[in-house]
């Protein structure tokens, strides 16, 4: 893509959306109260069409079950910088299956259901990057702004691209913005490369034979056998990946016997975890290891032992022109001291991977604070921070005009 276009005398999309900043801090702290779950975000997407129907902005509701999309054209239909003629803007709207332990007035309504990830903020600013661009048009050619559902574990990216996403909305390329508790509020930061990790589940089921804790030599123990696998599972990354490579294997729950009965050897265990790699070749070779251990040390033991390996979502790799394409628009809106050209990768995963694995683009993270007081994502006290709204919806926007400047239609 070409360099970012100067803005001579005009307002920055940040300073324009500013002028809303009430009115969408009312909304997503409304989302935040009403929180939905993966591919039930029926009220959510009320609400997103709701506010587009006002705006007079075309959308099509029901992609990928409860996704929406929102079609914005601008003032020419010509192509935009490197003969980009469409771009694409995600914002996720699903909660998370936890309980909130916030005291403010706008906290989770529902129990066991809560926004602890910042979606709820995802959603607001796109609708309000959706508001500014209808109403500017400063680009040329189209923006689809889609409102994706089933972020958390459901895979509503995949789901939406399997209902036609790119066929009937065909971007030539998509943008995301996560915020992120690790940066400061004002910061974006864009990785070129891997972003952030595959997901994987793991789950290892165990059969022995029960019996009297009294006597274990007439039973086959199946939590001892899981004990030695959860060891054994540690060596797998320290002994097999190279120390260049970066990957994780976590065991993080056991269900065996019942808390009540001391003296009773279960007859059966199961383990589940997550693996996360980088690589496909990585993620391979894990798979492989794990799958040879559990078998061989539940057969020293003379239990049996089996391993379920799901990919669920693959790695997240932003495209090389595009993350810095996405760098260039966050120093023209923040400077260059503000954007993180280089940030850590995480090993937490993401969706919109399948997005990336279809269409160019790239992910970036918007710093909004908190992370110093020991509350990042997914925490039962976490909360969007409302004063990132216009910073948030701006830059979606500005990636958008700058990827469809009106100066190339002429």
């Amino acid at each position: 893509m070409s360099a970012v276009p100067a803005r001579p005398n005009a307002v920055t999309p940040p300073t324009y959306i500013a002028r809303w900043h009430d009115e969408f801090t009312a909304i997503r702290r409304d989302l935040h109260a009403h929180p939905e779950l993966g591919f039930e975000e029926e009220r959510t997407a009320g609400v997103v069409q709701e506010h587009l129907t006002a705006l007079g902005i075309e959308h099509h509701s029901g992609i990928g079950k409860t996704g929406v999309v929102a079609v914005i054209h601008g003032r020419h239909g010509a192509d935009g910088a490197a003969g980009v003629r469409s771009v694409g803007l995600r914002g996720d709207m699903d909660a998370l299956p936890m309980h909130e332990e916030n005291a403010f007035a706008y906290k989770s309504r529902y129990e066991g259901r809560m926004h602890g990830c910042g979606h709820d903020g995802h959603t607001t600013m796109l609708l309000a990057a959706a508001r500014y661009l209808h109403e500017t048009r400063r680009f040329a050619g189209t923006v689809y702004c889609i409102f994706q559902p089933g972020e958390e574990g459901y895979a509503g990216a995949k789901a939406m691209i399997t209902d036609g996403l790119f066929e009937r909305f065909p971007a030539d390329a998509v943008y995301a913005l996560h915020n992120w508790p690790g940066l400061e509020p004002g910061r974006i930061g864009i990785t070129p490369g891997p972003a952030m990790a595959a997901a994987d589940r793991i789950e290892i089921t165990i059969d022995g034979k029960g019996g009297h804790g009294a006597h274990p030599h007439a039973a086959i123990d199946p939590v001892l056998v899981a004990g030695h696998i959860i060891t054994a599972a540690q060596s797998v990354v320290s002994r097999n990946v190279s120390p260049i490579d970066t990957a994780v294997v976590s065991l993080c729950a056991m269900q065996a016997g019942h808390p009540g009965a001391m003296s009773v050897i279960p007859s059966h265990a199961r383990l589940v975890g997550t693996v996360r790699t980088f690589r496909p070749a990585t993620q391979d070779m894990i798979e492989q290891r794990l799958a040879e251990l559990v078998h061989s040390i539940a057969a020293a033991f003379g239990a049996r032992a089996t391993l379920r390996y799901e990919r669920v979502y693959p790695a997240t790799i932003n495209h090389q022109r595009e993350a810095i394409f996405a760098g260039d628009v966050a120093e023209a809106l923040v400077g260059p001291e503000n954007v993180i050209r280089n940030l850590e990768p995480s090993m937490g995963a993401e969706d919109f991977s399948f997005m990336l694995q279809a269409k160019p683009g790239a992910f970036a993270r918007l710093g909004q604070g908190g992370a110093e007081g020991g509350c990042f994502l997914h925490n039962s006290t976490y909360d969007f921070n409302d004063a990132v709204i216009p910073l948030g919806a701006g830059y979606l926007a500005a990636l958008a005009e700058a990827a469809l400047p009106l100066a190339a239609s002429r």
